[in-house]
């Protein structure tokens, strides 16, 4: 019986009549093909423009699809007819082949100029003051690079898109879509100085180097995020209009591998030796990387925008478990500071203005790096265990503001880094054998931080007032044990004591206070002059507290007894500075500047 049935089959393949015309109709498409094939070489040769697309011949490329599904259904391959079948296949085969070559040249070859990266730089800035004032989904970038083509070549790339889902060849316009535009992205890319890197190429790059490419990888980011991602996916949306699942494919597939790609610079920063140095760079980061995510959301199909979400909060994590775990580290650099030289001319201690402008710059990122501890609290040291068993009991002064309110932790780690360096800077005072010069170490330190902090409006409402007065407080008491080690000591040689003996003025007694008196102020001058105070306030302030109270104890002491010296040799002998010179020689000190004006 089946082999009946086949000979009634092969009966049937057989009576099937095709009329002639089709063979003619044939012969006329391919010679359109061949001539439609010869002109586009010639036009990409001379790199021309192609000709405007023939709606006829999309029309034909229809109907012998059409021509091909009625006939090959009732025909078998190996009957009579199926060599007609066969060439019909591939005339359909050849005019798709036609178009997926145009549709590779119009993608590749037909595009505009591109963009100079300047404007791209702009229009990334003005894409992200758009996201901020809540106006990101009407972007003039996403247009401007839409017409990357004209709309002409839109137009026409649509149409053979159309064509080819509708021929059956989905897969190769998809795969030559996608390998042309990854080309193009990947050479736009490169022209902005992005870089491909793995995670252990950048864990083996020294710093220098890395630091060197952060600033360009946060531009590059941004304008992948706010601009090109978006206009990739309007642009996939325009060609394949229609078939949302194909263009939803299309910039996942596109967009998603160079994602990660971007991801892998961060996350190979977060595994580098951690200093100091590198906080302000991660903190960079780490908003570049908090305020663009929007783009995930409105670029990806959601599948895909939760799972690069995920990976982006999980890299935003690590850097900022970096962050945190760098700012606590200052905690190591004040301590490591053990240096026995003190600081010649008790002048500003190097650790001071490291860590004071460290925290001026700290300040600027405020509201991020209150962001980061607050979400990363749980790590906010690696060497937590290293700390000592009081440590919690200490730390609870830096729990509360001046208001009485708890302080982020931010905030706290901030003043326990404060009340290190005081603690630091104190012991360092000690390293000086002259009380005086120690007092003058104390109070330029203690003077540049309070004018680091009231500099800073945000380190400012960190510290408090509180703070402020007390460290006020503090350079006044070392300003007062300063004059008393100096300057009450040299008034002692020209006290009343033990010169009036029966109401008469002995003047060896006289002349030794003078002496005295003479020896000491030369030994000040000479020695406080090399001093340095680097604040001109202070320095004034100083000098004036000293000559209120020098130069009118000596003004009367000169006044009252220098008419029992002999006039001549002896009054040149002991009476060396007038009260003018004594204000002059005053005016010379804490100016670094070995013997003053005197030498």
């Amino acid at each position: 019986e089946e082999k009946k049935e086949e000979e009634k089959e092969e009966v049937e393949d057989e009576g099937l009549e095709i009329p002639e015309f089709i063979e003619k109709y044939l012969d006329l498409l391919e010679e359109k093909i061949s001539k439609l094939e010869s002109t586009a070489a010639e036009t990409k040769v001379k790199g021309q423009q192609p000709l405007e697309d023939d709606p006829l011949f999309f029309k034909v490329v229809r109907q012998i699809l059409k021509l091909y599904k009625d006939l090959s259904a009732p025909i078998k391959p190996e009957s009579k007819q199926g060599p007609l079948i066969n060439r019909i296949c591939g005339i359909h085969f050849r005019a798709l082949c036609y178009l997926e070559d145009e549709f590779k040249y119009l993608l590749e070859e037909l595009r505009n100029v591109e963009p100079d990266p300047k404007q791209e730089v702009a229009a990334a800035a003005a894409a992200d003051q758009g996201t901020e004032a809540g106006e990101g989904e009407d972007r003039p970038a996403e247009e401007s690079k839409l017409q990357e083509y004209s709309d002409q070549v839109l137009a026409h790339m649509n149409k053979i898109a159309m064509e080819m889902i509708s021929g059956g060849h989905e897969f190769e316009c998809r795969e030559i879509y996608m390998t042309c535009r990854m080309h193009i992205i990947g050479e736009t890319l490169k022209n902005l100085g992005f870089e491909k890197i793995s995670i252990d190429d950048a864990q083996k790059m020294p710093w220098e180097l890395l630091e060197r490419d952060i600033p360009p990888w946060i531009t590059i980011f941004k304008q992948c995020a706010n601009v090109h991602f978006p206009a990739e996916r309007k642009l996939a949306e325009t060609i394949f209009s229609g078939h949302p699942s194909l263009y939803e494919t299309i910039i996942t597939n596109l967009a998603r591998g160079l994602f990660i790609q971007f991801l892998n610079f961060p996350e190979a920063a977060a595994f580098c030796k951690l200093t100091t140095e590198k906080l302000f760079k991660f903190l960079d980061m780490y908003e570049a990387l908090r305020d663009n995510l929007f783009a995930i959301d409105s670029v990806f199909p959601q599948e895909c925008a939760n799972e690069l979400r995920t990976e982006t909060t999980t890299c935003r994590c690590r850097i900022g478990e970096s962050a945190i775990c760098i700012f606590c580290d200052l905690e190591n650099s004040i301590k490591s500071d053990t240096g026995k030289t003190p600081v010649a001319g008790g002048a500003v201690h190097p650790l001071t203005r490291y860590i004071m402008n460290y925290l001026k710059y700290a300040c600027e990122y405020k509201d991020t790096i209150e962001q980061v501890f607050k979400d990363h609290s749980k790590i906010e040291r690696a060497d937590s265990t290293s700390r000592p068993r009081d440590y919690e009991s200490r730390s609870l002064k830096y729990k509360k503001n001046d208001a009485g309110e708890d302080r982020p932790p931010f905030q706290e780690q901030l003043m326990r880094i404060m009340d290190l360096l005081d603690s630091a800077i104190e012991a360092k005072s000690k390293l000086y054998k002259d009380i005086s010069l120690s007092c003058i170490f104390m109070m330029n330190n203690g003077r540049y931080m309070l004018q680091k902090i009231k500099g800073t409006v945000e380190l400012h409402k960190v510290v408090g007032d509180n703070w402020c007065r007390k460290r006020s407080s503090d350079v006044r008491n070392y300003h007062k044990s300063y004059q008393r080690e100096t300057w009450t000591k040299l008034l002692g040689c020209i006290s009343n004591h033990g010169l009036n003996v029966r109401g008469k003025v002995v003047k060896p007694v006289l002349k030794e206070k003078f002496k005295s008196f003479n020896a000491m102020f030369d030994e000040i001058h000479r020695t406080q002059s090399t001093w340095v105070v680097y604040d001109k306030q202070l320095q004034s302030e100083l000098r004036v507290s000293i000559a209120s109270v020098v130069i009118p104890a000596y003004r009367s002491f000169l006044g009252r007894y220098s008419q029992y010296l002999d006039p001549g040799r002896q009054t040149e002998k002991y009476i060396k500075f007038q009260a003018e010179d004594i204000e002059t020689y005053i005016d010379d000190l804490f100016d670094g500047n070995p013997g003053g004006k005197k030498t």
